[in-house]
């Protein structure tokens, strides 16, 4: 079982809302990812997506393109993610970790050594861009056997059919984009993703998580009202872009302070 399920149980017999932060591994250098991913929790973060970098990145916008961008030129691959998360493991057992990005790089190295690997690190889930819930039967099925969360993405536009097939195969939580686009555009419209996620509960049994779109604490509160878990990450890249190297640890950590101050309220 992953660390997951039980994160949430306890977040809600707390009556809090999860606080899910994304950096890219590798970014801005991979001497980072770690101390970030430490950061991020002491700031008050419950789950950690870790994002493998990737040359295609299709759903995100040009802030996380860039945060791509440089994990790249230090040539980091889904072998050194497992690395950071193995390292994060050292010192801290009980913070979910989540992979996530695209089928490319599982399907070079094959969809049973990702899961043997992740699981063998200490990652809890992964969260694959581009592999529908309608092929995915057998990896979710094969995920769920190791102990692994296959999470799946849920949109605006996503049609009844594909919130029935996130609903059968999805497990951890769902991850709902409030926004048509990539990450980091836009602002989010809180009445409309309340409208949007009232006919998805009616499936998907999951907690459900919102992001795309949440940039402060004021935000992150409001959607809070409505969803099991506000996700940040654009926003936190931009803390590291604006900040010189040796500062990024601590600004990422009082920036996730500030949103976890502004959520517990």
């Amino acid at each position: 079982m992953s660390r997951i399920a039980p994160t949430f149980a306890a977040l809600a017999a707390s009556k809090k809302t999860a606080l899910v932060t994304f950096i890219t591994a590798g970014d801005p250098g991979p001497e980072m990812t770690v101390p970030l991913m430490h950061a991020l929790v002491a700031g008050g973060a419950d789950i950690l997506e870790l994002g493998v970098p990737f040359s295609d990145p299709m759903a995100e916008g040009p802030v996380i393109q860039r945060a791509c961008e440089r994990a790249l030129k230090f040539n980091v691959g889904i072998g050194d993610v497992f690395g950071f998360v193995r390292e994060f493991r050292k010192t801290n057992q009980s913070t979910p970790v989540v992979l996530m990005g695209y089928a490319n790089p599982i399907e070079r190295i094959g969809t049973d050594a990702f899961i043997t690997r992740a699981k063998e690190a200490g990652a809890d889930g992964a969260i694959v861009v581009d592999y529908p819930p309608e092929e995915c039967e057998q990896f979710a099925t094969a995920m769920r056997a190791n102990g692994l969360d296959l999470i799946f993405l849920l949109a605006p536009t996503s049609t009844p059919e594909r919130i029935a097939q996130v609903a059968k195969f999805g497990s951890g939580f769902s991850y709902y984009v409030s926004l048509k686009g990539v990450t980091g555009a836009g602002n989010i419209d809180v009445e409309d993703v309340a409208r949007r996620l009232a006919p998805i509960r009616e499936h998907v049994k999951l907690p459900i998580g919102v992001g795309f779109g949440i940039r402060d604490g004021e935000t992150a509160r409001a959607v809070a009202q409505v969803a099991d878990a506000v996700v940040i990450g654009s926003r936190i890249i931009q803390e590291i872009e604006a900040t010189p190297k040796d500062q990024a640890v601590e600004a990422v950590q009082r920036f996730v302070a500030g949103i976890r101050s502004a959520l517990d309220r």
